[in-house]
């Protein structure tokens, strides 16, 4: 009993899970991985909406451009952007070898394991502050990252990458994490933010050798594939956004407010109230409780580099994209880097109140239900 105890902790429970979440995704498409891509007819075969094509996820264009990047362009909606996600499916068309038949099985490996080390990860932070590492499960077992696994996209595997930058940083390994964190920003330009914030933190403490290195290490990649992007493609995968995407807002919360504004009257009650549920305690409370926090802690001299994770993360949310918002699929995967700043935080004030309303995040595993069916 005693070894089931020590094997039991949240990233094994999180990817146990998960592991089972997708076999049954798998079992019910008659064993078939392509399940878990979520291929639609609209980008696969060209068929129109208003012809009856349907849409599919995310996960399809990971799918595309590892399985042949040449011809992947054809099935993308914006290339630029799709492409600019680069390190999950190059990394799993290096895993299966370049065969089509094993790149979905290779993108569930790759996301499966960046769960369960994201969650280690994420344990060993809570761990090193004295809290319980069962917190760690507000990160695991959120539609976020778990949701993500089963879709096949970035999000594991670009936060696994952002905790191991931010173990290394908090060891003044600042190169190491750098490295970590330009690969992040590779695999999910959200990761941006989290360099932003210590790159913040190393400019207020006057280091400028490491300020200098790591801002190098940590943008330069993602710099020049931007430039590859542009010379392919004609244009800049950063801001370009996906099918039917706008820009990031300049007043804040903008993006909220045109859920209700810019939507058809008879769709109106029905937003309301995916506003009440999913954004109202997911999205905005804790937003402008990180905003809150973060101005209090500046204001006392608190230039910690949780603090500024924590400030940096919620000063994004305010101008995410109307397109981010109105999907809540879209902005569950968009707050998983506040949630991980919330929590390091929280740990690190030792403030158990915050710690236990973080758990709320766990409550949006319940949207995983219209996940599991398949396509």
């Amino acid at each position: 009993m005693r070894d089931f105890r020590m094997m039991l902790r949240p990233w094994s429970l999180a990817a146990f899970l998960c592991l089972l979440v997708v076999s049954a995704v798998i079992l019910s498409n008659q064993g078939n991985p392509l399940a878990l891509v979520t291929i639609g007819t609209r980008f696969s075969e060209g068929i129109p909406e208003d012809a009856g094509g349907t849409e599919g996820y995310d996960g399809q264009f990971v799918y595309y451009i590892a399985r042949d990047p040449a011809t992947a362009p054809a099935y993308l909606d914006v290339p630029a952007y799709r492409f600019q996600r680069i390190l999950l499916p190059v990394t799993a068309r290096a895993l299966a070898f370049g065969q089509d038949a094993l790149i979905p099985w290779a993108l569930l490996a790759i996301n499966l394991v960046a769960l369960a080390a994201g969650t280690w990860l994420l344990e060993r932070l809570l761990v090193a502050q004295g809290v319980s590492r069962w917190y760690a499960l507000t990160y695991g077992l959120t539609i976020g990252i778990f949701g993500s696994v089963r879709l096949s996209v970035p999000e594991p595997l670009t936060y696994a990458l952002v905790l191991a930058g931010i173990m290394l940083a908090g060891r003044e390994r600042w190169g190491w994490s750098a490295l970590l964190f330009a690969l992040a920003a590779l695999a999910k330009e959200t990761a941006l933010v989290f360099a932003a914030a210590y790159a913040l933190y190393l400019l207020r403490h006057r280091r400028w050798r490491n300020l200098m290195m790591f801002s190098g290490i940590a943008v330069t990649p993602f710099v020049v594939w931007q430039v590859v992007l542009k010379a392919t493609f004609g244009t800049f995968g950063v801001g370009s956004g996906g099918a039917l995407a706008t820009s990031f807002e300049v007043i804040p919360f903008a993006g909220v407010a045109r859920i209700i504004t810019d939507s058809p009257p008879d769709a109106r009650l029905a937003l309301l109230g995916i506003f009440g549920v999913i954004l109202i305690p997911f999205v905005l409370i804790p937003t402008l409780w990180g905003l809150r926090q973060g101005w209090l802690a500046l204001r006392r001299g608190d230039w910690s580099a949780v603090t500024l994770l924590l400030l940096v993360n919620a000063l994004v949310l305010p101008f995410v994209p109307f397109s981010t918002y109105r999907e809540p699929l879209g902005i569950l995967r968009f707050i998983v880097g506040l949630q991980i700043a919330v929590v390091l935080y929280a740990a690190y004030r030792h403030d158990s109140r915050a710690l236990r309303l973080s758990t709320i995040w766990i409550v949006t595993i319940l949207f995983m239900g219209s996940l599991v069916t398949g396509n």
